[in-house]
């Protein structure tokens, strides 16, 4: 098997089949516009073989974890994240989408303050695109990071960016037919709170957890968050203990794969497939799909493919 999946552009349903004309439909759905942890893939001053094949053919290369939302319905579409491929990102999006839509989206949901997931609203400052008031959906700690310490308080007091504070628990209208609803999640959060996300469309959703410390450390039952969602993104960040030499991974806690798949194995074979990992560090072997734990892994679960398209199931 070839390792082209950089652009790609499969189009895919979330049960695994073909989806198509999809900005001709009406149907809600997402595109996953990159996968990796903060840093992207490869990353910088990794010289190990993980990143050596993509330094050598750039078609392996991976942008940090960022999803967009498009409703065909109003035209209209959301970010996910502010990642530092953002630039790259936005140009992606338009070669998927045949330049239907709006360069830039109609909002932005943030997620929390580290570096991976905010840092792309650079490219909206005065040196760069000098955006007019694009709104960006943040939790209280969020908004008051953004607007309390530079560079990012100049984006706000020169109207770039339209801080839009929001609670969690308490959904976002965002079109006649979807809603975002925040909910808290723990992590490592030096100077934000740490947000998932649920995207609503009918009795629909599909749910966005990219970053979290433990499952059981979450206040809400993953397992029954998971039967009751439509689809989910879910942290993959690593897959195993021992990728991370010379670094405890008690100072950067996350749910290893193989400890996910182990508490997802009783959900049936239709819930397991439901599951996108997603957020992967350098050093997880799921990037490289003809590795043994790639294989193993998507017998039961998707791994979230850089470019993708996945429709809201009818």
């Amino acid at each position: 098997m070839k390792e082209t999946i950089f652009l790609f552009l499969a189009i895919y349903l979330f049960t695994g089949s073909l989806a198509k004309n999809t900005t001709a439909n009406s149907t809600p759905y997402i595109v996953v516009l990159g996968i990796a942890q903060d840093a992207g893939y490869p990353q910088i001053g990794c010289d190990k073989e993980c990143c050596r094949r993509a330094w050598k053919d750039a078609r392996l290369k991976r942008f940090v974890t960022s999803l967009a939302l498009v409703d065909p319905e109003t035209k209209k579409w959301w970010l996910f994240e502010a990642t530092p491929d953002l630039k790259e990102q936005l140009q992606l999006f338009q070669q998927i989408t045949k330049n239907v839509f709006s360069f830039l989206p109609h909002g932005i949901f943030l997620t929390h303050g580290h570096i991976g997931h905010y840092t792309g609203l650079m490219e909206l400052g005065r040196e760069a695109m000098n955006t007019k008031a694009i709104p960006v959906f943040v939790l209280p700690r969020m908004e008051t990071f953004l607007t309390n310490n530079g560079p990012w308080s100049l984006l706000v007091q020169l109207k770039n960016i339209s801080l839009q504070e929001i609670q969690a628990a308490k959904p976002v209208s965002i079109s006649s037919q979807l809603s975002v609803t925040p909910f808290l999640v723990p992590h490592r959060d030096e100077f934000t709170e740490t947000a998932g996300y649920k995207i609503q469309w009918g009795n629909k959703n599909a749910l966005f957890i990219p970053d979290i410390d433990k499952w059981e450390k979450f206040d809400q039952k993953i397992f029954d968050l998971v039967q009751q969602s439509s689809l989910a993104f879910l942290d993959g960040t690593f897959y195993n203990e021992g990728e991370m030499e010379g670094r405890s991974l008690a100072d950067i806690p996350h749910p290893l794969v193989h400890e996910s798949m182990a508490r997802f194995r009783f959900l049936p074979d239709a819930d397991k497939m439901k599951i996108n990992f997603i957020h992967f560090n350098h050093t997880n072997p799921l990037l490289n799909i003809n590795s043994a734990e790639y294989k193993y892994t998507t017998r039961w679960y998707h791994v979230a493919a850089q470019g993708a398209v996945i429709m809201f199931p009818h």
